[in-house]
């Protein structure tokens, strides 16, 4: 899958990976085999963050944003976990990864690296923030905390 650069017909916003510009859509399957696209998410914020068990930044910021999850849920924030399976040795680690750190909100598998490439991912973790119409608002490499998540997503309204 690679990033093909074009505009939104709807808003005329160039679909790419940097701030002002509308992610490009994916789909992806949960732990569970659900699917789940990036556009039925529209109308919602989004914290998307890309993670693997073995990364020691990821394993830290994973409380912040079960925490942030936590406190948003309600208030039209999504988070969505997209754990780099491609770079995991079994799947289980990552079921066993979810529970350790009690998280509870989706995690989709990139089992070949497609959404990784389509994001340019080059470090973990790496996390995005997007409005409700989909455009990128705020792009972080390396661990962040629960206070960068929130004053990220109350810049947004």
């Amino acid at each position: 899958m690679k990033f093909q650069e074009n505009k939104d017909v709807i808003s005329g916003i160039k679909i790419g990976i940097h701030e002002g510009e509308i992610a490009p859509n994916f789909k992806l399957s949960s732990l569970d085999n659900e699917e789940m696209s990036l556009t039925e998410l529209k109308g919602k914020r989004v914290l998307l963050n890309f993670w693997a068990t073995w990364c020691p930044p990821c394993r830290a910021e994973m409380p912040h944003i079960e925490k942030f999850h936590e406190e948003y849920k309600d208030q039209n924030v999504v988070v969505i976990g997209i754990n780099l399976s491609y770079t995991e040795d079994l799947i289980e680690d990552v079921s066993n990864f979810l529970r350790k750190y009690n998280v509870t909100f989706p995690i989709l598998k990139d089992e070949k690296a497609r959404v990784a490439d389509l994001f340019a991912i080059r470090s973990y973790p790496t996390t995005y923030m997007t409005d409700t119409g989909g455009v990128i608002r705020q792009k972080f490499q390396g661990a962040i905390t629960y206070d960068t998540m929130k004053t990220a997503v109350n810049s947004m309204y």
